[in-house]
């Protein structure tokens, strides 16, 4: 997939974008009423629309393959941030566009002013942390107060 194109998220890209994020979460078991009913999985453009938050499309030959974003962690202070709604189709998995979506989202943190960026994730989802190691987050003993991840048992802090 050497075509990878990298983009704003546009409401056309919802109805996709909630598959590939409620398809992900099944795959890592992270289901049930919590996480799979997120009403922002459904209408992640809007979500992030805001002016502190932002999401990305990669898409090869205008198939969309997955997204990521950031946006303001409520009750924190206003320069920290988390990474979101990050979930790429296994077949794009290791090509290289997980670690450009992951700069366009840190790159857009910092844009808008935020200091730290935070995330949560699991264990199990492997590629995922070697990912947020090698872009040198360090990894937590405990859940960002605020974010809201049950289920979660993984949790890094980059600063920026």
């Amino acid at each position: 997939m050497d075509d990878l194109t990298f983009r704003p998220v546009r409401a056309s890209d919802d109805p996709t974008l909630a598959a590939i994020i409620r398809s992900g979460m099944a795959e890592f078991g992270i289901c049930g009423e919590g996480p799979a009913s997120n009403p922002e999985i459904d209408s992640i453009s809007a979500a992030y629309a805001g002016p502190r938050a932002a999401y990305f499309v990669v898409e090869a030959g205008g198939r969309v393959l997955g997204g990521g974003g950031i946006g303001l962690i409520e009750g924190t202070p206003e320069d920290i941030c988390e990474l979101r709604k990050m979930y790429l189709r296994p077949e794009s998995r290791g090509l290289g566009a997980g670690r450009r979506l992951l700069e366009l989202c840190l790159d857009a943190a910092r844009d808008r002013g935020y200091r730290v960026c935070h995330l949560a994730t699991l264990g199990r989802m492997e590629g995922a942390r070697r990912l947020y190691d090698r872009a040198g987050f360090q990894l937590l003993d405990h859940e960002v107060p605020g974010s809201g991840h049950l289920g979660c048992d993984t949790w890094y802090e980059l600063e920026l």
